[in-house]
């Protein structure tokens, strides 16, 4: 159930408040898990929103001790400072980096750089390096109950944009099928309903992005020499036009793995198909 400003018990371990900022890009509104009931632990406190922030901290019931944020765009990370002040809790996350928007008043008391072990007496929070949708995203896996906290990662019932330069496909994929070396009993993304069959999700996107890929190649071939309006209409055809302009910054992220790998070419921001050398 997703219901605004009242947690949601989703095991023996994590709860769930779901913050009031419904939408487009956000669907329902953004995930905030709250783990452990000693010491507590914030996981994306959202939005700067009042009467959000008065939700978690309702739930935390001064039991609050770590604040951690998967990534720094706005909808995830900004209501850490108003929670830290109010509890004093230790913020975790990597640095605002990788696109234009981001919470620049991120400022962590331990910064992410490389894998991050967080242990209380109640559970073990293992942080991992899933660039692709920004490059300073990380996923967290709750060890004790194979729980992996998404972010925007992975979503339920739509998939992310992903937006140069910050967005990276190559890096996003890549982060995917390293996921599959876990294992996971469920996923707990940023938006939308927690994912149980987790290796059929991660299997399914990355089947999902090689499979736009391929049609991105075949609209190459098709039109030759085209810009991102023109194309985007070809390779997104199954897509809402009204979708388009958040389609196409996807699709740009494609030619660029694609011109990395020797297989598209630009040339004054039109693209062609490239055999590989």
């Amino acid at each position: 159930m997703l219901e605004h400003g009242k947690p949601w018990r989703l095991s023996p371990t994590v709860r769930r408040l779901v913050a009031p900022n419904p939408g487009p890009m956000t669907g329902p509104g953004t995930n905030t898990y709250l783990l452990g009931d000693k010491d507590v632990i914030v996981v994306d406190p959202g939005p700067a929103i009042d009467s959000h922030i008065d939700a978690i901290l309702a739930a935390g019931d001064g039991r609050i001790r770590y604040i951690i944020c998967t990534h720094t765009h706005p909808d995830h990370s900004p209501a850490w400072k108003a929670v830290a002040e109010a509890t004093g809790a230790t913020v975790i996350g990597a640095l605002p980096d990788g696109d234009d928007h981001q919470d620049e008043t991120f400022n962590p008391d331990l910064t992410l750089e490389h894998e991050y072990r967080l242990k209380t007496d109640e559970l073990s929070l293992l942080a991992l390096h899933t660039p692709g949708h920004v490059s300073n995203h990380y996923c967290f896996l709750l060890e004790e109950e194979r729980m992996l906290f998404a972010g925007d990662h992975i979503m339920n019932g739509s998939t992310v944009v992903i937006i140069p330069p910050g967005g990276d496909m190559q890096a996003y994929i890549t982060a995917l099928e390293m996921l599959l070396d876990y294992s996971l009993d469920s996923i707990a993304p940023g938006h939308g309903e927690l994912i149980h069959d987790s290796r059929a999700e991660i299997e399914g996107l990355v089947a999902h992005r090689l499979g736009r890929e391929a049609k991105v190649v075949a609209g190459l071939n098709t039109l030759g020499l085209s810009d991102l309006d023109t194309l985007v209409q070809t390779v997104y055809d199954d897509v809402d036009p009204a979708l388009h302009p958040w389609a196409k910054l996807s699709m740009e992220a494609h030619l660029i793995k694609l011109e990395r790998e020797g297989r598209a070419s630009c040339s004054d921001k039109h693209w062609q198909a490239k055999s590989p050398t």
